[in-house]
């Protein structure tokens, strides 16, 4: 006979966790998408950052958010 044990909480939590952070990635990536903000190559770091937070706001796009990143300045190296 085959024992059947059940996972530990903290498992389940992990798991439970791991999927709705990809959900939640994934709907910021559709909401990109949507966007277009794919079809050209970013020009500037703020074209970065607009895609960046798109992507980490995920479902909150469909609630009407629509983060945008205006300009940014990348630190110069140091000589």
């Amino acid at each position: 006979m085959r024992e059947i044990r059940a996972s530990p909480a903290h498992q389940t939590a992990k798991f439970l966790f791991s999927v709705l952070m990809l959900v939640w990635f994934g709907a910021g990536l559709v909401a990109a998408m949507q966007r277009d903000y794919f079809t050209n190559t970013p020009a500037n770091c703020g074209d970065l950052g607009t895609i960046g937070l798109t992507v980490l706001a995920g479902p909150l796009n469909y609630l009407g958010l629509n983060p945008k990143v205006s300009e940014c300045q990348l630190p110069e190296p140091s000589r």
